[in-house]
């Protein structure tokens, strides 16, 4: 499948929040795997939402198996359909950046360990715990699904947003 166009802020449709994905249809998995190709042709990306290709429905895919943060502590490429995180704790600070904002970074806190349930792309429904940078990967991409950016996150765009040095 083709990689896809990702949408640059501050495109209205980074803002929308998404509709959940019903039957899981050839078209969704057709989308699934644009959206997986797009993830792995995009520069230091470990995961896409659909709404950042343009699609909102409640669809994302996260892969941190090849990032330096999360290649000893992952579960490989994750396909998450309606995904809803049901526990969290812990709270860390991180440089997070995103290929819809590609000319800046911020500093973000999230929860560092999460529980996550969600669908699987063969309509499973799955609920794994996660942590690190992972978890933290996984939740920059949910906040897609909410019409949320990092832009959002950050608590002082002062002290807490960054020029990006390079990307590629």
């Amino acid at each position: 499948m083709p990689s896809r166009t990702i949408l640059q802020y501050p495109n209205p449709l980074l803002k929308v929040v998404c509709t959940p994905v019903g039957v899981i249809s050839p078209e969704i998995g057709e989308l699934i795997n644009d959206l997986l190709d797009t993830m792995r042709e995009g520069p230091g990306s470990v995961g896409v939402a659909a709404p950042q290709i343009g699609v909102p429905l409640r669809l994302c895919v996260v892969d941190v198996s090849r990032s330096k943060l999360g290649r000893d502590n992952n579960h490989g490429a994750l396909v998450l359909i309606n995904p809803v995180i049901v526990a969290a704790e812990g709270r860390g600070t991180m440089r997070e950046g995103c290929m819809s904002i590609p000319d800046y970074t911020g500093d973000v806190e999230r929860a560092t360990c999460i529980t996550l349930a969600y669908t699987n792309e063969n309509g499973e429904l799955r609920e794994i715990p996660v942590e690190g940078f992972e978890a933290v990967a996984i939740q920059h991409e949910l906040d897609h699904l909410d019409g949320i950016l990092f832009l959002d996150r950050i608590s002082s765009v002062k002290t807490g947003l960054f020029r990006r040095k390079n990307y590629r």
